[in-house]
């Protein structure tokens, strides 16, 4: 029961509580039958990289210390194992910014498995169908 329009997310930020929101959108999206693209610029990019996935990438500015502690206590499942479980419902494409690609010096060798590919931004722009959110 797919619904019509692809959720398309641009991942800019490498933050975990940045990535920790987009994952929450994007497993919600994926129960709720819709397509979801991502696409990984810049420090999201960076964050992908198959040895630093798991890291800690802090939070945002905005949310200080106080925020930190607040993700920590909360204790959720960590931002990659729910992009995980979003693609295991299926129609979750993850794709990596070429240009990013290149500013960083990444080969897809060093990105982790979830990510699907490499993108320019017309291709992305192209599989848009839908919503366009940056996160």
């Amino acid at each position: 029961m797919e619904r019509e329009g692809t959720v398309s997310l641009v991942l800019f930020s490498g933050t975990d509580d940045r990535l920790q929101a987009a994952a929450t959108l994007t497993v919600g999206a994926a129960a709720m039958g819709r397509k979801v693209n991502l696409f990984l610029q810049y420090w999201a990019l960076d964050a992908f990289r198959a040895d630093r996935i798991l890291k800690d990438h802090g939070v945002a500015p905005e949310a200080g210390e106080q925020g930190l502690r607040a993700m920590q206590d909360q204790g959720k499942v960590h931002w990659s194992e729910l992009l995980r479980q979003a693609k295991d419902l299926g129609g979750v494409s993850e794709y990596a910014c070429a240009d990013s690609m290149e500013m960083f010096h990444i080969t897809t060798a060093d990105l982790d498995p979830l990510v699907d590919g490499v993108w320019g931004v017309a291709s992305f722009f192209s599989e848009a169908d839908g919503p366009v959110a940056v996160i």
